[in-house]
């Protein structure tokens, strides 16, 4: 976290964090299409490349052909058995096959199975985001206790400020269920 000095900068910095959190999930949500291909259904996907790990985005190109299919091109050759196995691994329920720099994508009906894996891959993404948003809350209490020991607010304050960082984080954390529960209700329609 930054520097905060007020209790004031400290509250805008949180629901910032706590927001950004949010429209992560949001993305990641967005990637989670139901039956349909989409070029952010891959964006999560990591590779291995050069000796570290980078977004897939960051070293092929994705494309959607056709509404069940998606294209990736990769830039180097080398990496295209990485790209396919990041794909393949990454807990999507995909299965790429590759012909020269190309890697070709489809994406299966969404069966009763994959209507539930699909959940349960929305329901790890949701906890993840709490998991964020718990985090934010543990630095601004550490912080508002620092406060509260170095004498820049009274014990009181302290106390107040801290039963309202745990209702800016039960608010969040109600609205991811939100989301999770929006999300979990498109997968099971389609």
């Amino acid at each position: 976290m930054a520097a905060v000095k007020t209790w004031d900068e400290l509250k805008k910095d949180m629901q910032r964090r706590m927001e950004s959190g949010l429209d992560v999930l949001r993305k990641e949500f967005s990637g989670l299409r139901s039956g349909r291909a989409s070029t952010s259904l891959l964006e999560p996907v990591v590779v291995e490349a050069y000796g570290n790990t980078q977004p897939l985005v960051q070293c092929a190109t994705i494309g959607v052909p056709e509404p069940r299919m998606l294209t990736v091109q990769v830039w180097d050759k080398g990496l295209v058995k990485a790209v396919e196995k990041a794909i393949r691994e990454a807990g999507l329920g995909l299965n790429p096959s590759s012909d020269g720099l190309m890697i070709r994508v489809p994406i299966p009906a969404l069966n009763e199975e994959r209507r539930r894996e699909m959940q349960k891959i929305a329901g790890k993404y949701a906890e993840q985001a709490r998991i964020s948003i718990r985090n934010v809350r543990r630095d601004g209490m550490d912080i508002l206790k620092k406060m509260g020991k170095d004498g820049s607010i009274s014990e009181d304050e302290t106390k107040k400020h801290e039963k309202e960082t745990q209702v800016l984080t039960d608010d969040t954390i109600k609205k991811i269920d939100e989301l999770l529960a929006h999300k979990e209700k498109e997968i099971m329609q389609v």
